[in-house]
């Protein structure tokens, strides 16, 4: 297996894709974050080459041609699910949306709005902010002014919690939801007390939903003395190769070339994967993935159940 390291970084993953492709005469890829998967893209259909995304969640990824398919439920999954937990559940009837002004927040931005105003809700504040920013009190001036009952922010683990510190220093106490991104123990870490009552989503079972999860994160605590940040994108992640493993054996097993054509049959051929620590994966000609979320809330310093959405 060979593994480079993209940055999350358009460019620089244009660079590793097509090393991957003219020089390792790869027939698959796993790849993630949304910017990177959009700009793979090409490539990766000119040159039949099976580009798999374990990690990102514009649902522009849906329509980003033959090649490209998802193992990852795409925003309007999980940030459907939190936008009508929010108004139907606990009875926010006005929301703020913050997002980073990048491909993971834009179109995710547009679909908590429509989502939460489907539901019945008004969203009272919509402000994108730059992916370098630092200073965030502008926008947050205006969410203070607009007084929402919710603030929903999608933005990135490196600027989710400046945001809601800043929030809380500008004295909004409003419960805050953000997506999967948001599931971090880093961001409990850097928050202490502000970081209680965020509520976040994760796309694959917990640690006591799952067995196999369970020993997975007693071998990085041993190992790392600690657990793994970023779950569940690191349950795909992991998932991912298994996932390719059961394709090549599907190819093999058919006495056919190894390439980009055949690996995508024979993943529409076999359909459903049964992977370890994500759980099941139907893929289809959609290029979509459905699968249950998982809403948690953060209580007493920790990450606890709040509920599970079909």
């Amino acid at each position: 297996m060979i593994v480079l390291d993209t940055q999350a970084d358009a460019q620089v993953g244009i660079n590793a894709v097509n090393r991957l492709i003219s020089v390792e005469k790869v027939p698959v890829f796993i790849t993630a974050w949304s910017a990177v998967v959009k700009a793979v893209a090409p490539i990766a259909n000119r040159e039949k080459v099976l580009e798999l995304s374990v990690g990102a969640n514009s649902p522009d990824i849906a329509k980003l041609g033959d090649y490209v398919f998802t193992t990852f439920p795409l925003a309007d999954v999980d940030v459907t699910a939190v936008a009508r937990y929010a108004n139907q559940t606990l009875g926010k009837k006005t929301a703020a949306v913050l997002y980073i002004n990048n491909d993971t927040g834009v179109e995710a931005a547009k679909v908590y709005r429509d989502a939460f105003e489907k539901a019945g809700g008004k969203v009272v504040a919509y402000e994108a902010y730059d992916p370098k920013a630092t200073d965030y009190s502008g926008m947050l001036l205006k969410v203070r002014a607009a007084n929402p009952e919710m603030v929903h922010i999608h933005g990135l683990i490196t600027d989710l919690p400046q945001v809601i510190a800043q929030m809380r220093q500008l004295g909004l106490t409003q419960r805050v939801s953000s997506y999967s991104a948001g599931y971090n123990p880093n961001i409990i870490k850097q928050l202490g007390p502000a970081a209680e009552g965020l509520i976040v989503t994760s796309l694959a079972p917990g640690e006591k939903d799952s067995p196999e999860l369970s020993a997975y994160i007693e071998r990085w605590k041993k190992q790392e003395g600690r657990v793994p940040n970023g779950l569940p994108y690191t349950q795909y992640l992991h998932d991912g190769p298994i996932m390719v493993a059961h394709m090549f054996d599907w190819v093999l097993k058919n006495n056919l070339p190894i390439n980009g054509e055949n690996m995508r049959r024979a993943m529409l051929t076999i359909k459903r994967f049964e992977l370890p620590l994500s759980g099941p994966v139907e893929v289809s000609e959609t290029h979509q993935v459905v699968k249950p979320v998982y809403l948690l809330t953060v209580e007493k310093g920790q990450f606890v159940p709040l509920a599970t959405v079909n």
